[in-house]
């Protein structure tokens, strides 16, 4: 029987073949989290060697193609009145950190919120080049709530009756790099989430939530189209149910778009997108980026202005950095050029520029214009 004690924090997480990124990960909680649970699925090199010098207690796990079934026996074994979920390609930043045991306090909550910041592209990393997002990684201990899902695992809220300020957030962010290019090929995680989420379709009356998961996995294995046919297939599945399709169904339908240059076919769709998620600044974005590929560089721009007023770090959406900031202003300026008010276009690369040194694109397109990538002398 499972003995749950106050005061406790444990850190739960599965590995395999995790021996480049888990003592950075571990690293980040030493003397944080009270225990560390490690759940090896079949280790080959030293992940689980690294993971008992950290003071882990390792459990092996016969894998079968359920990471929930894995996380779970993982929870199993916790003693904590808190856990903690993080997987080994994870980092919690320093700064802040200690903030992780703000839950132990908590009476009356059940879940702990922090920020998530997901790389892509190359390493070196850069916040300018992510997706945010706050997510749920700290919960209570309770033997009624585990995580369901063969693939894209999640907890299982519903089997709580829950208020709705049952949720803590704290000041800690999170650095997650499986996105990153080397990372996706070096685990060949398009492979097997494909092979794993194909399986789950299999069922009838699937969750909705695994099509939408296989159209992210086409989209970022560039098989576009068919990403595009899934997650129009999702969200109709939503609406059918006369239910409100996730704000991350509607990103990632014009996300494709996007890669598709198809633009026109964003119009006017993208209106009604924007009508269930009025605050959402990435689908106002898009709206600017599709009004531009009309030539529509007024109604363009008024967009993208709009897009400066909302929160690129809001609560309740996957952003991606620079919707709100140097990525509007570089389109912004993109728009005056066509409209050849070069001044304009020059005053709004720059602001680009300002607010993120590594925007190429604005560097780019200053030179083109024959300006110095300094501020002119008043």
């Amino acid at each position: 029987m499972q003995v749950i004690e106050e005061g406790l924090l444990s850190l739960c997480m599965i590995v395999k073949n995790e021996e480049k990124w888990l003592p950075r990960c571990l690293e980040s909680v030493k003397g944080v989290v009270d225990e560390i649970i490690i759940v090896d699925t079949g280790s080959t090199d030293r992940t689980k060697e690294i993971a008992q010098e950290y003071g882990a207690a390792v459990h092996d796990f016969e894998w079968n193609d359920s990471f929930a079934d894995a996380r779970n026996y993982g929870l199993e074994q916790a003693r904590g009145e808190w856990i903690l979920w993080l997987d080994a390609d994870e980092e919690v930043d320093a700064e802040g950190r200690e903030h992780l045991r703000d839950v132990l306090s908590q009476q009356e909550c059940f879940f702990g919120r922090i920020k998530v910041v997901n790389y892509y592209g190359t390493f070196p990393v850069s916040y300018d080049r992510s997706h945010i997002m706050n997510q749920y990684r700290l919960f209570r201990n309770d033997p009624q709530l585990r995580f369901a899902g063969a693939i894209h695992e999640q907890l299982d809220v519903e089997a709580l009756d829950l208020p709705r300020n049952s949720v803590f957030v704290l000041p800690v962010t999170l650095h997650h790099y499986g996105y990153l290019e080397e990372t996706v090929a070096e685990k060949g995680k398009k492979e097997r989430n494909l092979r794993l989420l194909e399986k789950a379709l299999e069922a009838e009356n699937h969750d909705p939530w695994l099509d939408y998961h296989y159209a992210s996995e086409l989209y970022r294995s560039e098989k576009l189209a068919e990403a595009f046919e899934r997650v129009n297939v999702s969200i109709a599945s939503f609406l059918k149910s006369r239910r409100k399709p996730p704000s991350l169904f509607y990103k990632l339908k014009y996300s494709i778009l996007m890669a598709l240059g198809s633009y026109e076919g964003g119009w006017p769709g993208i209106e009604l997108a924007i009508k269930l998620y009025p605050d959402y600044v990435d689908l106002h974005f898009y709206k600017g980026v599709i009004l531009m590929s009309m030539q529509k560089f007024t109604e363009a721009i008024e967009a993208f202005e709009y897009c400066l007023t909302l929160d690129e770090d809001h609560p309740s959406y996957l952003t991606m950095v620079g919707t709100g900031s140097f990525l509007t202003w570089y389109y912004i300026g993109s728009c005056y050029e066509l409209m050849e008010n070069l001044p304009k276009a020059e005053q709004a690369y720059r602001k680009s520029l300002e607010l993120s040194d590594t925007m190429e694109q604005a560097r780019e397109a200053l030179q083109k214009l024959g300006v110095s990538e300094s501020a002119p002398e008043n």
